[in-house]
């Protein structure tokens, strides 16, 4: 049973939303929070393992609890849920340690399932936010080789490469003519060696250390 705090400024859809959620299985709605202040203490008290957060919300904004959340109970997985689609807002919550960002347009089905992803390890992006991710990510050029991509094999740069531009473990593997458990052990001895949680840190990291 995946155990959900709901983090939301707006009593209707919280109610919303566990209303819904609570017609899934396998998903147990055990608090809610108005506020990102309220949202951390809950999480220290209630210990669930997604939190489904909005982004602009009083004391604290969505941003600030992520990191703060993420800092202090690092096996809290973070999934935001907001109608804000802004760049900032999306990269700040992905550095913040958010491991998804959905639009609160998205289908119910597709919520279910966002929070079951992230609750074993994967990265979930509404459509319409994935393309902005890969542009801020990874910009409109080639990112440079610099003194960072040095401590890497020629493959494994060719590996953070195109996971910044967003391509899967199979299009990779297509590009370099290797097999998808190859790419998979490149991808995870990089994330170790950069002490990055997913795809999507690294494609931040990309951004920050590379264009």
């Amino acid at each position: 049973m995946i155990k959900v705090l709901l983090v939301d400024d707006q009593v209707l859809v919280r109610q919303g939303l566990s209303t819904l959620l609570a017609m899934e299985d396998g998903i147990q709605i055990v608090g809610e929070a108005g506020d990102g202040d309220e949202a951390i203490s809950q999480v220290g008290f209630l210990q669930p393992d997604v939190v489904l957060m909005d982004m602009r919300m009083p004391k604290k904004s969505g941003v600030e609890a992520t990191q703060e959340i993420h800092k202090r109970y690092p096996l809290v997985k973070v999934l935001i849920l907001t109608t804000y689609d802004e760049d900032e807002l999306i990269v700040g919550a992905l550095r913040a340690g958010a491991s998804g960002y959905l639009l609160k347009d998205s289908p119910s089905e597709k919520l279910a399932t966002a929070i079951r992803a992230v609750q074993e390890g994967y990265t979930q992006l509404s459509p319409s936010v994935t393309p902005k991710v890969v542009s801020l990510m990874h910009g409109s050029e080639k990112g440079k080789k610099t003194e960072l991509l040095k401590s890497f094999s020629d493959r494994e740069a060719e590996i953070i490469e195109l996971v910044a531009r967003g391509l899967s473990n199979k299009e990779i593997a297509e590009t370099l003519y290797i097999t998808q458990g190859t790419v998979k052990n490149y991808v995870t001895k990089i994330l170790s060696q950069l002490n990055l949680r997913d795809r999507t840190q690294l494609a931040v990291w990309v951004k920050d250390n590379l264009n």
